[in-house]
């Protein structure tokens, strides 16, 4: 499901926001959870919601292949791909930015609730520096302290230097001193594992001017 601006041009080459659902929810149900189109299509993002699917590395590849067929059908970036989702969600808009075949379709990600570890990601070779924003609550009982693992991988990836962190907006703490165009942000929130984090305003601002957060 795609939402457009509603001053849409389709002579503009539109930065595109993949939103990927959680564990059992519709394209429908995710847009709900997330209360992003409002906000993203405002500030001149197209937005694509995903149906679930059960997540296996073939899936995570099909995923990655929907913004070429959105780009098909709307004037559309394929430099300016970002991606986000919650639990299943997150964890394929975080997968992607690892596995060899999608690894380049994301232009930066913001997971939330990921079900993936440190140890996880240690199995894979870094990527190119990417702006990274892990969305993760400290009361998450499903995957308690992983997004803690995760952004500290992330940390390093982009060669942050992991002992420094500063305090940025909506509480978020960035890691210091990363690569170019290596932005990485641990974002943790109060809620419980199905609860979609208070920052979209954040996010949106991250996507857009990820070296803000540096």
């Amino acid at each position: 499901m795609v939402r457009t601006p509603s001053n849409y041009d389709a002579t503009f080459a539109h930065p595109l926001l993949m939103v990927y659902a959680p564990a059992g929810q519709s394209r429908w149900a995710s847009e709900r959870l997330t209360g992003l189109t409002t906000a993203a299509t405002g500030a001149g993002f197209v937005v694509a919601y995903v149906d679930h699917r059960s997540l296996s590395v073939s899936t995570i590849e099909q995923l990655g292949t929907i913004p070429d067929l959105v780009a098909k059908e709307w004037c559309i970036d394929e430099h300016r791909v970002y991606v986000t989702g919650h639990s299943d969600g997150g964890t394929a808009s975080l997968m992607l930015s690892v596995l060899e075949k999608t690894k380049k379709v994301p232009a930066a990600i913001v997971p939330s609730a990921a079900g993936v570890t440190g140890k996880d990601l240690d199995a894979f070779r870094c990527p190119a520096p990417i702006p990274v924003m892990i969305m993760h609550s400290k009361n998450d009982s499903l995957f308690p302290g992983w997004g803690a693992q995760t952004s500290a991988w992330w940390a390093g990836c982009n060669r942050c230097d992991a002992t420094k962190t500063k305090t940025v907006e909506g509480g978020c703490r960035a890691y210091q001193q990363c690569a170019s165009n290596g932005a990485t942000l641990y974002c943790e929130g109060t809620g419980g594992h199905r609860d979609w984090p208070n920052l979209n305003r954040v996010m949106l601002e991250f996507f857009a001017h990820p070296e803000k957060f540096q």
